[in-house]
């Protein structure tokens, strides 16, 4: 377990592996647990970081507002507090959304993006979730955590087919506050990349499960349209948690996109299915 003092607080994180540095970051109401699968393969060849957003997992807690930029920045200052030049980033659904800002807020931090289930455009999240930034019904509902953990368990099936998510997710669920369970779903839902997304110049590969209930899974067109080279990788069983759901061909995209650029090997297109 490690962590830095960031100017908002405590931030905790994990690191594994040995060699160039990549860095992923979790989803709503996620924590760095989610990538240990994905540390533990590509620790044999990258020195991976997982990080906890402010008000997720072990990070801090302290904070008036949790939003999309605030966890851009974040980036940015771990980054910076840890040496770390540059650096591939591996983003699961928010921390996707965050990794893409972080390419154009922060062009010179990023080597390339990889983004898996993630919102381009806040619109594209689920009814529910939209209700989440709502804080009445947030207030509502984090009051009744349990409630919320059990209709996770009921319909567990319908987000992942790893039989380790609900337990993933009372975990993670126990750990955010009020405010962070609120505010970063509002702001996730007023998100949208589009009209800055053919900005960024590296590098792009999105993942995205064609049974996702959580957010739309034709988010890949907006970045197609905005990022004609970037590579598609749509995955035909798996839903919001391709990483779980379809572990193999994951792991091999992700490694492939990330050596393609260590090699210095053109990032194939994917055909992809209509």
């Amino acid at each position: 377990m490690s962590s830095i003092t960031t100017d908002q607080g405590i931030l905790h994180y994990e690191v594994f592996g040995r060699g160039r540095p990549v860095i992923l970051l979790h989803g709503w109401l996620g924590s760095w647990g989610l990538w240990q699968d994905t540390m533990a393969y590509l620790g044999q060849y990258y020195r991976t970081y997982a990080l906890d957003f402010w008000g997720f997992g072990e990070s801090g807690n302290k904070r008036a507002t949790y939003a999309v930029p605030d966890f851009i920045s974040l980036v940015d200052q771990f980054m910076e507090e840890l040496g770390i030049a540059q650096a591939p980033l591996v983003g699961h659904s928010m921390g996707g959304t965050v990794s893409l800002g972080v390419a154009i807020q922060y062009p010179q931090r990023v080597r390339k993006v990889a983004v898996i289930g993630s919102p381009i455009d806040g619109a594209s999240l689920s009814f529910l979730l939209k209700m989440f930034g709502w804080k009445p019904f947030a207030s509502l509902t984090y009051h009744n955590l349990w409630a919320l953990k059990l209709g996770f368990r009921l319909l567990a099936r319908y987000y992942s087919r790893d039989p380790r998510w609900p337990d993933m997710m009372d975990r993670d669920i126990s750990r955010v506050t009020l405010e962070s369970f609120c505010l970063s779903i509002a702001s996730l839902r007023r998100t949208d990349l589009r009209p800055r997304l053919s900005q960024v110049q590296i590098p792009v590969m999105g993942m995205y499960g064609a049974k996702d209930i959580v957010v739309h899974p034709r988010q890949w067109q907006p970045i197609q349209a905005s990022l004609p080279e970037a590579r598609i990788e749509r995955f035909p069983q798996a839903g919001h948690f391709i990483m779980l759901d379809e572990p193999e061909r994951f792991r091999s995209c992700l490694h492939e996109f990330l050596a393609a650029e260590t090699a210095g090997i053109p990032v194939p297109q994917t055909a992809l299915n209509q």
